[in-house]
C-alpha cells in the first residue's frame, strides 16, 4: 500500500467520525425544535444522509456500466448494516427498539428486501421498476413525517427529555442545520476517500467487481451508518441508533437502486450469484431482526455478537468462494447443517417466549 492510499484510509476514517458526531448533534436538536421524534429523524434525515455514499457510488457505477458494483453495493450494504452495524452498536450498549419499528418499519424493510429479490429474478431491474422504487421512498418519507406529527404529547415529552439531556445547550435552527450539512459533507467525503483506497487495494489483488461491491465498497459506503449508530448508541440516542440502520436499508433499496436503475442504460443487470446467495442472505438478515426486536423490544449484547459472527461467516464464505479455496465445501456444509438450524431454533424460541410474556401481561 502506497502513502497516498494509506492517507486516504486515515483521512477518510477521521472525517467519518467527525461527520457522524456533527450529524447526530444537529439532527437531535432539530428533532426537538421541529417537534419530530428522534426515531423519525433517524429513519429519514440521518438514514438518508448516511446512505448518500451508496447513492453516489451506485449511480456513478451505473453510468459507467459497472452494474455489479452498483447492485452489489446496495445488497452488501444492507447485509453489513444489519449484521455488522447493529451488532457492533449493541455491543457498545444494549439498544432499545421502539414499538413503531417492530410494527411498521422492520416489516417494511423485510418487504422491500423481498421485493428486490423478486424484481431481480429475471436478471434485471428495469428503468420502469426503478421509477416505482423511487416513488416508494417518496411515499415512505411523507408518511414517516406525518405519523410523527400525530404522536401523543406524552411521547413527545419523553423524546424532548432524552434530547435535552444528551444534545447539550440549545442553538438556533440555522446552526443546527449547518451542523447537519457539515456532518453529511464529512461523511460523504470520508466515505469517498475510504472507498477509493479500498477499491485500489482490492483491484491490485485481482478481486472481481461483484465481490468488491459486496464487501469493500459496501463496507466503505456503510461506514457512515456504523459511525452514526455507534456514536448515537454512546450518546444514548437509542432511537437514532436503530432507526438509522432500518431507514438506511429501506432507502438503499428504494432510493439508491431506484435512481441507479433509471440512469443505467437498459436498467441494472443482476448477477446470478446475487440471486442464488447474496439476496437470500440480505432477506434472511432482515427477517432475523423481527424476532430479535420482539424480545423485550431490545437488542441484547449477545444478540449483537450473534449478528457480528454471522457477518464474519458471510465474508469468509465470499473470500473462500472468490479464491476457490479447498475449504469452501466443508465451510458451506457446516453452515447449512449446524449453524443455520441452531440459529433458527434460537430465534423461534425467543419469538415464542416473547409472545407468551406479552400474553401473560394482558
Amino acid at each position: 500500500m502506497d502513502w497516498h492510499t494509506f492517507l486516504l484510509f486515515i483521512g477518510g476514517g477521521a472525517l467519518l467520525i467527525a461527520g457522524a458526531e456533527a450529524l447526530i448533534r444537529g439532527a437531535a436538536r432539530l428533532a426537538s425544535a421541529l417537534g419530530i421524534s428522534p426515531l423519525v429523524i433517524g429513519l429519514t434525515v440521518v438514514a438518508y444522509g448516511t446512505s448518500s455514499p451508496e447513492l453516489a457510488v451506485s449511480t456513478a457505477s451505473s453510468l459507467a456500466g459497472q452494474t455489479d458494483i452498483a447492485v452489489g453495493n446496495v445488497v452488501g450494504s444492507n447485509i453489513f448494516n444489519v449484521l455488522f452495524t447493529l451488532g457492533l452498536s449493541s455491543l457498545v450498549a444494549p439498544l432499545v427498539v421502539a414499538q413503531r419499528l417492530v410494527r411498521l418499519d422492520v416489516p417494511l424493510m423485510i418487504a422491500v428486501s423481498v421485493l428486490l429479490w423478486l424484481l431481480g429474478a429475471d436478471g434485471r431491474v428495469s428503468r420502469a421498476e426503478g421509477v416505482g422504487l423511487f416513488a416508494g421512498i417518496v411515499a415512505y418519507s411523507v408518511f414517516a413525517v406525518r405519523s410523527s406529527r400525530a404522536e401523543s404529547a406524552a411521547v413527545r415529552a419523553e423524546y424532548a427529555a432524552e434530547i435535552e439531556a444528551s444534545a447539550g445547550p440549545r442553538r438556533g435552527t440555522a446552526v443546527n442545520l449547518l451542523m447537519v450539512l457539515v456532518g453529511l459533507g464529512g461523511l460523504v467525503l470520508g466515505a469517498r476517500w475510504f472507498v477509493a483506497a479500498a477499491v485500489t487495494v482490492a483491484q491490485r489483488l485481482g478481486v472481481s467487481e461483484l465481490v468488491i461491491g459486496l464487501t469493500i465498497v459496501a463496507a466503505g459506503t456503510s461506514l457512515p451508518e456504523v459511525a452514526t449508530s455507534v456514536i448515537a448508541s454512546l450518546r444514548g440516542e437509542r432511537d437514532i441508533a436503530v432507526g438509522n440502520v432500518v431507514g438506511s436499508n429501506i432507502f438503499n433499496v428504494l432510493g439508491v437502486l431506484g435512481p441507479a436503475a433509471v440512469v443505467a442504460p437498459g436498467g441494472l443487470a443482476v448477477a446470478p450469484a446475487l440471486l442464488h446467495f447474496d439476496l437470500p442472505v440480505m432477506v434472511a438478515a432482515a427477517v432475523a431482526c423481527l424476532p430479535i426486536f420482539l424480545t423485550g423490544h431490545s437488542i441484547a449484547r449477545w444478540e449483537g455478537g450473534l449478528f457480528l459472527a454471522y457477518y464474519v461467516a458471510y465474508v469468509a464464505y465470499l473470500a473462500l468462494a472468490a479464491t476457490r479455496h479447498d475449504a469452501l465445501p466443508a465451510f458451506s456444509q457446516a453452515m447449512v447443517v449446524f449453524v443455520l438450524p441452531l440459529t433458527a431454533v434460537t430465534l423461534a424460541v425467543l419469538a415464542v417466549r416473547s409472545a407468551r410474556e406479552r400474553s401473560g401481561h394482558r
